[in-house]
């Protein structure tokens, strides 16, 4: 591919804030997808960064510098620094949860639903990247290394046409990877790992004849892309850099401890800033792109924030901050960045709770990192920044309302045993804390979090279910309002309404063996006295798939309806939709079979149409669901 052309421009202002603006731009020809000499276009909006907390790089040594200070002090003779064991928490509290106040109150219905091209998303107003989506007259679906569009104006799906996306090389394997991609008008942006993941390709397609889709534009980024989201016509990718892959040793074979170390932190402090930051296209991000945190401590890596207008997909700009995100999370005009230990270890699994142990915690100082970014149009500008100890589990557990930015963090060494949600504000440039409620759960873990604009609903587990309701009406003065306790969990919840909510989980007995799955109704119109109005277990060794992604649920609220996938156990041949109907207090459950084979299963969506139908999408065709 060819290189293209990096501008910058720097603005320095006088007083207390110094913002630095921060211009990748590249060009190119619309229509040209490989070769030709690049077209320098002109620069775009600055991105800026402006807050102390983050140190805009001078220079690609001073950024150079900065990653191997930090750095020397992760190396071990074996590498990277590995799991650490610590002593459970000192402050180690076993006290039950703050007994309710008194006060009668509703929940108010959640802001957020599926969206126009058929996703179910977190935020409203965020479109978020999924393998189908759908405009008024067409289905766009990815289907193995194919783009697929159908027209959805007749009696059924129809195909109309069948896009294979560019390979740069015959023996690229797809194979296994997730690919994702985001609807904007009549073009298409597509996100696919290639290389078991170790990059990421970005293509922008153009469905203005959806019978002859182009690919008008593709973008190789460097390392994975972990979100992909929307906000009015400008999508956001955003890239994860970890620890270079440097070659380093371990001790044995006449080589001791001592030994090893050396040579590894001789690696590390000749390690050069391509090891460090992403590179587009082949080119690495322009230095003063990057900004470096004055915090020794802050978690080693890169988030790099990469936004574009499809219409013109050459012109992007980018900000970088040195820092490793354990989640991101995308408000409508926010975009948060948590740093702190990482939900899942380097294959996949979840990294235990401080409260359990038994396998080892992962180190870090029990703190996380919060770094807030205002968003407009495609600038992206770092305005503040703060800490919470504890953990953030995932994106869910963020949320913002007012001005007013709500976490729900779990234990770590710095806490008690037990979990808490903490409200924050920008106060300057910096994150500062409001209001919390403690000792949410003690000794679990948190399972989910829904947010309302002025309502968190936290479900912990370990034994039994707490779902808890928490009053944040008062961001300054959050307090809990009531409690249910019942086996098994929630791992998705989903609001219904002013007064109903349904949570998708696991059924378990009360020592906590999970028996299957189960999808449970609450009623929450008094929220000091939540209730669990139905269940329908699926059975043993079932699995909703929403619990693992949430796109995979669906709500019909004109016929009161839930549509979830189920399979049986991991990795089954077969999959059901559970059609639930919600009467009353009750839910009705009815079972269709919809797929088979062996990744079949997470491929299924259930996407609401314009039109009022539903259109079904598995792996090898698109019909229309009866509900």
């Amino acid at each position: 591919m060819p290189k293209r052309s990096v501008t910058t421009s720097v603005v320095v202002t006088t007083g207390l804030v110094a913002a630095l603006g921060l211009g990748y731009v590249a060009g190119r020809g619309a229509g040209d997808a490989g070769g030709g000499p690049p077209e320098p276009r002109p620069t775009a909006p600055p991105v800026a960064l402006v807050n102390a907390d983050l140190v805009p790089a001078g220079s690609c040594d001073e950024l150079l510098e900065s990653y191997v200070d930090r750095a020397v002090e992760q190396v071990t003779a074996w590498g990277w620094v590995g799991p650490v064991v610590y002593a459970e928490a000192a402050t180690r509290d076993l006290a039950a949860a703050p007994v309710p106040t008194a006060g009668d109150r509703a929940a108010r219905t959640s802001r957020a639903q599926s969206t126009e091209t058929g996703t179910n998303v977190q935020e409203a107003g965020v479109d978020e990247a999924d393998t189908v989506k759908v405009s008024p007259d067409l289905l766009v679906r990815l289907r193995g290394s194919d783009l697929v569009t159908y027209d959805i104006t007749g009696d059924e799906p129809v195909e109309v046409s069948t896009l294979e996306l560019p390979r740069l090389r015959r023996s690229e394997s797809w194979r296994g990877n997730a690919r994702e991609m985001l609807l904007v008008g009549e073009r298409a942006v597509v996100a696919i790992p290639v290389d078991q993941g170790e990059h990421t390709r970005v293509l922008t397609v153009d469905l203005a004849d959806p019978a002859a889709p182009e690919v008008v534009d593709t973008l190789e980024v460097g390392d994975p892309v972990s979100a992909l989201r929307l906000h009015g016509d400008v999508v956001r990718a955003v890239v994860d850099t970890g620890l270079p892959d440097l070659d380093f040793v371990e001790p044995g074979r006449g080589r001791t401890r001592k030994q090893a170390k050396a040579h590894n932190l001789r690696l590390v402090r000749e390690s050069t800033v391509e090891d460090w930051v992403p590179s587009l296209d082949g080119t690495t991000v322009d230095c003063s792109g990057v900004a470096w945190p004055d915090d020794p401590d802050a978690p080693l890596g890169t988030t790099t924030v990469v936004a574009f207008d499809p219409a013109t997909p050459q012109e992007r700009t980018v900000a970088g901050a040195a820092v490793a995100a354990a989640t991101t999370y995308f408000s409508t005009d926010r975009f948060y960045l948590a740093a702190g230990a990482p939900a899942a270890g380097p294959w996949g699994w979840e990294r235990p709770a401080l409260i359990d142990c038994w396998g080892g915690c992962f180190g870090g100082d029990g703190t996380t990192r919060l770094y807030a970014f205002e968003l407009d149009g495609t600038d992206t500008t770092y305005v503040a920044s703060g800490r919470v100890d504890g953990r953030v589990r995932d994106r869910w557990s963020m949320d913002v309302v007012g001005g007013s930015l709500r976490v729900a963090v779990g234990p770590t060494q710095e806490t008690g045993s037990f979990n808490s949600v903490v409200t924050l504000r920008e106060e300057g440039s910096e994150l500062v804390e409001e209001g919390r409620v403690d000792r949410l759960g003690p000794d679990e873990e948190i399972k989910s979090v829904r947010w309302f604009d002025d309502l968190a609903i936290v479900v912990t587990f370990r034994q039994v279910d707490p779902l808890y309701a928490v009053d944040l009406s008062d961001p300054a003065a959050p307090r809990l309002l009531g409690q249910l306790k019942i086996p098994g969990f929630s791992e998705y919840l989903h609001p219904l309404g002013p007064f109903r909510m349904i949570g998708i989980g696991q059924d378990a007995t009360r020592r906590g063996l999970s028996r299957g799955a189960q999808a449970a109704l609450f009623d929450v119109g008094d929220l000091t006295s939540p209730r669990q109005l139905d269940v329908h277990a699926y059975g043993r060794t079932s699995q909703a798939r929403a619990a693992l992604d949430p796109r995979q649920f669906t709500w019909l609220p004109d016929g009161r309806t839930a549509l979830t996938v189920i399979t049986r156990g991991w990795g089954s041949p077969t999959a059901w939709v559970s059609v639930l109907e919600v009467r009353g207090g009750r839910l009705e459950n009815r079972m269709v079979e919809v797929e088979h084979g062996q990744t079949g299963a997470e491929q299924v969506r259930l996407v609401p149409l314009a039109s009022g139908r539903v259109a079904l999408v598995t792996s090898d065709e698109v019909t229309f669901f009866s509900v």
